[in-house]
């Protein structure tokens, strides 16, 4: 037997579709051997996976910009590995790799769906394994196009973004101050605030647990709002409407205050505020630009080496801290990037 088929591959699947937030109950854990790759395969063991909001959509039922995670699926889910068997000339024994893994220890990737998992090869000297599952991962490439593409951001003008602690949060503000605008966030707790105006940089942070948000804008905001990126939806999204300019321009990212609503997701009610003032409202969703990742990844790898924008992981060790490891996400408890670390070098 060899050394690979005497391996087992523990892994979580999707049991049932959740009902608000998902519990340990909606999920099931497998183990079952690991297979040499064939023809043009690659077998990758796990080290890092990426824990995104988005995670929850794909766990429902339904038409989205992606298909849902099927019941009885390995749970979707982008990371960082190594190789650990190759039969593809791109791909060589001990190449680290960014990937669609998903929530397992070890994943077998056919020929055929390499180019679908979105493999290709990180190099842990531009940043580390955690960094390329956040400003150098998913979360940087949204930020990044979110506000570059989408935004449009020009020197001067104020930029909101809720989430401000959060994995694209952070990235969106550093970029923002970077290309000389004045970047106030949203974050929840005043160690976050602190946190993204004393380390990053953001000219003011608005603790939504603690006060009034409107009365934090017209603060913190005098001359409106040019530029909103929204990560929660909700009330928030609502409230920064009030505050907009004329063109100001709104980046839909994501709307995790809604993601576990038993009730339809709340709209909003304030949005003829983009009527009044010429503004426009636009979804980003980051696989749209995967083309140009490797032109967002240079940027930041440059900003990184030159110390002018910094990149926080939250990491939790353990396969089996999947379930409440996730809901971190959704109780506001983590800080920075959230990140599972399955396995040690």
């Amino acid at each position: 037997m060899s050394t690979i088929t005497s391996l087992s591959n523990h892994q979580v699947r999707l049991a049932s579709r959740p009902v608000g937030p998902a519990t340990r109950a909606n999920w099931s854990f497998t183990t079952e051997p690991v297979a040499e790759p064939g023809p043009g395969g690659v077998l990758v063991k796990t080290l890092y996976l990426s824990l995104d909001p988005a995670m929850r959509g794909w766990m429902n039922e339904g038409k989205s910009y992606i298909p849902p995670v099927e019941i009885g699926a390995v749970m979707r889910a982008g990371g960082i590995g190594r190789v650990i068997s190759s039969n593809n000339p791109a791909f060589a024994v001990g190449d680290h790799v960014n990937a669609g893994l998903d929530v397992q220890e070890y994943c077998l990737i056919p020929e055929a769906q390499i180019k679908r998992s979105g493999m290709f090869k990180i190099d842990l000297r531009v940043g580390s394994a955690t960094q390329w599952l956040n400003v150098l991962g998913m979360p940087g490439m949204t930020g990044y196009f979110g506000l570059m593409d989408v935004g449009q951001p020009k020197a001067g003008e104020t930029v909101v973004v809720s989430g401000a602690a959060g994995a694209v949060g952070q990235t969106v503000g550093q970029i923002a101050k970077l290309k000389g605008c004045r970047v106030v966030g949203i974050a929840g707790g005043q160690a976050k605030c602190d946190w993204v105006v004393k380390e990053l940089g953001f000219d003011a942070c608005i603790d939504y647990k603690a006060g009034d948000v409107k009365a934090g804008l017209k603060e913190h905001c005098p001359k409106g709002v040019d530029i909103y990126f929204d990560n929660v939806g909700g009330e928030i999204l609502d409230t920064v409407l009030t505050r907009i300019t004329r063109g100001a321009r709104i980046i839909i990212c994501g709307a995790i205050s809604q993601y576990n609503n038993t009730t339809p997701v709340k709209g909003p009610a304030n949005y003829l505020s983009l009527l009044v003032n010429r503004a426009r409202m636009e979804g980003i969703v980051v696989f749209d630009y995967a083309d140009r990742y490797p032109q967002a990844i240079a940027e930041m790898a440059g900003y990184l080496k030159a110390g002018s924008m910094k990149s926080k992981e939250d990491v939790v060790f353990g396969l089996e801290t999947f379930p409440e490891t996730l809901l971190k996400l959704f109780n506001g408890e983590n800080f920075g990037k959230l990140v599972l670390q399955v396995a040690k070098e």
